[in-house]
């Protein structure tokens, strides 16, 4: 585990919980930068940077869906799966209140409420990730084993270019 400093945050507390080997990296937040901006700030491909999406169903039930950076959520595959009519973004007001982070500090780890989580399958491929550790301008390296450890996400194909 990290004992770099770095912010604790809910995020943080669940992967020391969950015992995840992980490491902190701070940089400079870019309103509206998203994984673009923190790839590189790090120098990496923003395939590893996963991002953290808060989406709805027709009902208003909230779920999340990691994404590879350089890769949209297709809501189409998503409802398909999850064999509801319709999948949509969530208003960034209520996505902090289900989640209890900002938007833009989003981590699917340490979620104020349980949500389900999907995700690809080659964003647990990935040996190593970054995913944003519960703040804006924090992420969090660990692999996609660890990340499928703690979260049990379900596997789906619902990536698009």
């Amino acid at each position: 585990m990290a004992t770099d400093k770095h912010p604790v945050t809910q995020a943080v507390r669940a992967l020391r919980a969950a015992k995840v080997r992980y490491e902190g990296h701070l940089y400079d937040y870019v309103e509206k930068g998203g994984t673009q901006a923190s790839a590189a700030a790090f120098g990496v491909s923003e395939h590893i940077v996963i991002k953290t999406i808060v989406l709805e169903d027709e009902r208003a039930r909230a779920l999340v869906a990691l994404m590879h950076g350089d890769k949209s959520v297709s809501t189409k595959a998503l409802a398909r799966h999850m064999g509801v009519k319709l999948v949509r973004p969530c208003d960034p007001v209520v996505a902090e209140r289900h989640t209890g982070y900002r938007v833009g500090g989003t981590s699917p780890f340490g979620l104020k409420r349980p949500l389900p989580i999907f995700a690809p399958e080659t964003v647990l491929a990935l040996p190593q990730l970054y995913i944003n550790g519960g703040a804006r301008g924090f992420l969090v390296t660990l692999s996609g084993a660890e990340l499928a450890r703690v979260l049990s996400p379900t596997v789906v194909d619902c990536a698009t270019a």
